[in-house]
């Protein structure tokens, strides 16, 4: 995939000099000091009231009020999706446009278990804050916050490249949380700025039979429960012949309440990962023939359909350098680059793969042993301690955001770091 053509980025001479980055740094302070009762009643909102997959009603009102009641430029229910999102500030003649995401959706059962009011919470401090600098400053340039629903299930931002959402869009930002105490992900306390993460194909697997009675005639019956018990069965065998960091798990999501009726209905999905898309693509393959097959062996008919793939994450040198900077600034240690795949899977990485991102995992403190997508996290992620994380980290991507447009040769190294990838 390739990038958008890339807008020429300038700062605007005249009698605003650009300041020194300490100055910088005490404005984006100020700034965030300003608005902090505001942006800690937004994420306590968020967070206590967990949404799933594309019903984000109330978290994407409450992130439309608070721009709106800061003077921002704001589209609700954007680029077709009742739940997305978008707000533009613009200053002196475009120049670059850098987009930052917002996820708020919640786990089914478990709440915000992946930290989503914080990745929100992270976005809205590094877009506000920038935008006050560009225009303090008089800098050419474009940003975009973008509220991107159905990360966990349903791939939002898959749709919104889809729909145009990043059209124009020059560089992408934004950042997760994660335990600290979730050993293999987080070598550094601070976080990893350039995370390497699974590729990801949802399958959803229908199959409809006959009922019967199954005490009476079970004969004329064709029982849809053993579609999905034989398909089980061959999955869990071809799983001995998967390649090493490749992971196949799955869900019934419909099935039989009642023993003495021959099922003429069940359903199940699978989750395919692997390292790259094209090894997901392969293995899901093979996935969707043992469905199959399941069907095929009972006289049952299959429905089969694919959620939109998630592709692995790119990370990007120079946007990860320049973040670990401003989080060592902050206090706060972060390793640049990740040396192992992790086992989770993200939309970002199908932003990554069009245009150069970041997406660092940033280090919530926890007790041992608590993961992420547990409740356990879902509590963590609602403390005073995590939300002082995210604003650290949101002024951090706001500082990012600030070198690529005022640092010559910044983006142009990114591009480059992109296109290697």
């Amino acid at each position: 995939m390739s990038t958008t053509l890339v807008k020429p980025s300038h700062i605007v001479a005249g009698p605003c000099q650009l300041p020194a980055i300490e100055q910088v740094r005490r404005d984006v302070d100020n700034i965030v000091g300003r608005l902090l009762p505001a942006i800690s009643k937004l994420n306590r909102e968020i967070h206590d009231t967990p949404e799933t997959a594309w019903q984000e009603h109330h978290a994407h009102d409450v992130i439309c009020g608070f721009l709106e009641a800061n003077s921002f430029n704001t589209t609700r229910h954007a680029y077709g999706l009742a739940t997305a999102l978008e707000s533009r500030t613009v200053s002196g003649n475009e120049g670059r446009t850098i987009n930052f995401n917002a996820e708020y959706d919640a786990l089914p059962g478990i709440g915000h278990g992946c930290g989503h009011n914080l990745i929100a919470t992270a976005s809205i401090v590094g877009y506000v804050t920038l935008s006050h600098l560009i225009k303090k400053f008089s800098i050419d340039a474009t940003l975009q916050l973008l509220g991107t629903p159905a990360e966990e299930l349903g791939g939002g931002k898959v749709v919104l490249l889809k729909n145009g959402a990043f059209k124009g869009v020059d560089v992408s930002l934004m950042a997760h949380p994660c335990p600290v105490s979730n050993n293999g992900l987080l070598e550094y306390p601070g976080g990893c700025a350039g995370l390497l993460t699974n590729s990801h194909i949802g399958i959803f697997a229908t199959y409809s039979g006959k009922s019967a009675h199954a005490g009476a005639e079970p004969w004329e019956g064709v029982n849809a429960l053993d579609a999905l018990v034989s398909a089980y069965n061959n999955v869990s065998m071809l799983r001995q012949q998967m390649r090493p960091g490749c992971r196949i798990h799955s869900a019934i999501i419909e099935a039989p309440k009642a023993a003495n009726i021959v099922p003429a209905s069940t359903k199940t999905v699978y989750s395919i990962r692997a390292p790259k898309i094209a090894a997901a693509n392969e293995l899901a393959k093979k996935v969707e023939a043992c469905l199959s097959a399941g069907a095929l062996a009972t006289g049952c008919s299959c429905s089969i359909e694919r959620e939109a793939a998630y592709e692995d994450l790119l990370p990007n040198l120079p946007l990860c350098e320049a973040y670990t900077s401003h989080m060592k600034a902050a206090g706060k240690d972060v390793q640049v680059l990740a040396t192992e795949v992790v086992g989770a899977s993200t939309d970002q990485g199908n932003v990554s793969h069009v245009m150069p991102a970041l997406h660092p995992m940033f280090g919530i403190p926890c007790d041992a042993g608590i993961k992420i997508h547990s409740k356990e996290f879902a509590e963590v992620a609602g403390t005073e301690q995590a939300f002082e994380m995210a604003v650290i980290v949101g002024k951090a991507l706001a500082m990012t955001g600030w070198d690529l447009l005022t640092q010559e040769g910044m983006f142009e190294k990114a591009k480059a770091d992109f296109e290697r990838n």
